[in-house]
């Protein structure tokens, strides 16, 4: 079977450069995912007139029949898949009036819980010596920093399980929209707790692959990409989206028989404290 390597979220920003620099670096199919199918063959034909060649897949991360269908066809094309970068996310702007409790409500929707979603189709599905790359944030690490001593203590800790995870991703939602999370102990910040969410989900799932699958010497990782001149980030940021791809594609391409990093949090290709 082929290999191939899937970004989600990919027809713009970070995820758009991590499929150009590895339709360059990659020996497989490097495929370009997008809810709109029309922004995704756009993506597609700009990177073909680079002198690239991605493919195409529609994928709505938040959409499980679509996230299904897609885990069908990698199966029954490649017999799984090879590199996964879950990139898809989302950002309310500083300035945005949406009430505090929604924006928690939809950002976690689509950076833990859709991610989340994503992971529990394709891991089952990631071939031996598959690379799994979660594009997270710094933001998430000084999120957490912002959390009680308490919620510290379970974010960091080695025996968290998913179901605690997501009960306190919950727990934070709940609490947001009653306008009590700082006095419950929460960051005010909805991005930087989806982020410190993803983190830990990233630390559980690498735990869980060592432990049921052991000798296929799948890494699975969490990264920041930097500041990233996107829409999400906006103009005045200091890296370029090829600049933000860069570690992202590091992880993505640790060569066969690597060990470390797994179950970590990475920025500019070094293993950062959690």
């Amino acid at each position: 079977m082929k290999k191939v390597a899937v970004v989600t979220g990919s027809n713009k920003g970070i995820g758009l450069a991590v499929v150009r620099a590895l339709c360059k670096q990659y020996d497989g199919d490097v495929y370009v995912t997008a809810r709109d199918a029309a922004r995704g063959a756009t993506a597609v034909e700009g990177l073909r007139a680079e002198g690239l060649a991605p493919l195409f897949r529609q994928l709505d991360i938040a959409d499980a029949g679509s996230v299904r269908a897609a885990r069908d066809f990698f199966r029954a094309e490649y017999g799984g898949v090879d590199v996964l970068v879950n990139n898809a996310g989302i950002a309310f702007k500083m300035a945005d009036k949406t009430p505090f409790g929604t924006q928690a409500e939809v950002t976690l929707k689509t950076n833990f819980f859709a991610t989340k979603d994503v992971c529990d189709e394709f891991l089952p599905i990631i071939k031996p010596r598959g690379r799994v790359v979660n594009v997270s944030s710094v933001m998430g690490s000084i999120a957490l920093s912002r959390c009680n001593l308490d919620l510290q203590a379970r974010f960091r800790s080695n025996d968290i399980t998913e179901e605690e995870l997501v009960g306190l991703m919950e727990r934070f939602v709940k609490d947001a929209k009653e306008g009590a999370h700082v006095q419950r102990g929460w960051p005010d910040t909805a991005y930087g707790v989806s982020k410190t969410g993803l983190t830990t989900l990233t630390r559980i799932h690498a735990r869980k692959l060592t432990q049921e699958r052991p000798g296929d010497e799948i890494l699975c990782n969490a990264c920041c990409p930097g500041w990233v001149r996107t829409d999400m980030a906006g103009p005045n940021a200091t890296k370029s989206p090829d600049e933000g791809a860069v570690t992202p594609v590091y992880l993505a391409l640790l060569p066969p028989g690597s060990k470390e990093p797994h179950g970590q949090f990475v920025s500019e290709k070094q293993v950062q404290g959690w």
